[in-house]
């Protein structure tokens, strides 16, 4: 008597590859599904984005450095600013919502310029031929500097993914809101307001 252990013999012939994709084919499907449904809610929150400060580990804290030339070939210093009030907003002309807030802009523009601590308006030339920028603004308006950022450095510095976003630096060069979607004239000048006034934009 043998005390070797054999496995039992089965008349059943062993599952093929095709039946074994059938049972993983729902698993895949779920799978797909999830990653579907990921993706939906990431291109949701992007384009809707926020319409108030949105959370950035630079909120209060000295903004990043930002020296550089204008698309006219003007020297700026983000520090020579110190004692004012300053919104930086980073801008393309291939952006269809820079396009559509650019209105808003010239109009916030104004209202500041009526006021004796009012905020200049800086915009950052975001991935974007200087050419066509400076087409852009002969054609609309917009008598503010727009810095150049060839190497992406202001970019890389303040952590922008994509344009339109709005910064706001206070007199003591300190970031204090971020705004990472198309805004308004009225949203704009009442953030200020209330930054001006203390309160601290919510995130």
């Amino acid at each position: 008597m043998s005390d070797v252990l054999m496995p039992e013999q089965s008349d059943t012939p062993p599952p093929s590859d095709g039946g074994r994709r059938r049972r993983l084919a729902p698993y895949l499907a779920l799978a797909v599904a999830v990653v579907l449904a990921a993706f939906i809610v990431v291109a949701i929150a992007a384009k809707g984005g926020t319409k108030d400060s949105a959370a950035t580990p630079l909120l209060g804290q000295p903004a990043p450095i930002v020296q550089t030339t204008t698309i006219d070939g003007q020297p700026f210093d983000l520090a020579t600013r110190r004692g004012s009030w300053v919104v930086l907003n980073f801008f393309s002309t291939w952006c269809q919502p820079c396009v559509a807030e650019h209105p808003e802009l010239l109009r916030f523009a104004q209202s500041q310029a009526g006021q004796p601590d009012g905020a200049e308006l800086v915009s950052v030339v975001f991935n974007d031929d200087v050419a066509a920028v400076k087409k852009f603004f002969a054609e609309h308006g917009g008598g503010w500097p727009a810095l150049n950022d060839t190497e992406g450095r202001i970019q890389v510095g303040f952590g922008v993914a994509k344009s339109p976003e709005t910064w706001v630096v206070d007199p003591d060069g300190v970031v204090r809101a971020r705004i990472i979607s198309q805004v308004t004239s009225a949203e704009l000048n009442e953030l200020l307001a209330r930054l001006k006034a203390g309160t601290p934009a919510s995130s």
